[in-house]
């Protein structure tokens, strides 16, 4: 396992995995970057990060495309008349800890000849699947843990996100025999300190430094 760097993933867009990428960064001590941000109305997921995680810019490395459309990066880069080179995407060295997070799920399109996933593979990183526990989650969950071994990518565990919902959490478990690192649940106050200590209670830190 590459130590200290990690690849944040969900199994649908819209999850919590910016916010769990932000407890992890936080927690890790971690500098953050995301390589494609689609959508640039609003806070960004990098700017979220620096806001939830209580870190300087300094530590949120700069995105290696920044696209306006909110849509799948192929699309929205298409829009903006930008070509995307997945050759820009090798994860930049840093000193300390790296975590990075992904645009969507792992199959969502970079440009119409390359997934999100491809580049995971090539990079090697062990990859976080942040899940939700909600309707739908066991197949998401499924799916997304049979991508990542069919391309060998290591998998360092699953967080979930959401209530707690035990017969899906342990159902999932069960059938990948994917380690689940823990549960973040919804918080009705998201701040910094909020998030800090949902992360200390929910999770081990230890799974992310062996």
């Amino acid at each position: 396992m590459d130590a200290g760097r990690f690849v944040v993933t969900g199994t649908d867009t819209g999850i919590g995995k910016t916010v769990f990428a932000a407890a992890l960064t936080a927690a890790l001590g971690a500098s953050y970057w995301k390589p494609i941000q689609a959508g640039l109305d609003g806070e960004t997921d990098s700017q979220a990060v620096a806001r939830l995680a209580g870190i300087g810019a300094e530590r949120i490395l700069p995105e290696a495309y920044r696209l306006a459309t909110p849509a799948s990066p192929h699309f929205s880069a298409e829009i903006d008349s930008v070509a995307i080179d997945a050759d820009r995407l090798d994860p930049p060295r840093v000193a300390g800890p790296l975590v990075i997070e992904g645009a969507g799920g792992l199959l969502v399109p970079l440009t119409r000849q390359i997934l999100t996933i491809d580049v995971f593979a090539r990079w090697g990183l062990p990859v976080i699947l942040c899940a939700r526990t909600s309707l739908g989650a066991i197949n998401h969950a499924l799916l997304s843990l049979e991508a990542l071994a069919a391309r060998q990518i290591p998998l360092t565990g699953i967080a979930f996100i959401g209530a707690e919902v035990p017969d899906t959490q342990a159902t999932i478990a069960a059938f990948s025999g994917a380690r689940i690192l823990g549960r973040l649940p919804i918080l009705d106050v998201l701040t910094s300190q909020t998030l800090r200590g949902a992360f200390a209670t929910n999770f081990s830190l230890a799974d992310f430094t062996r």
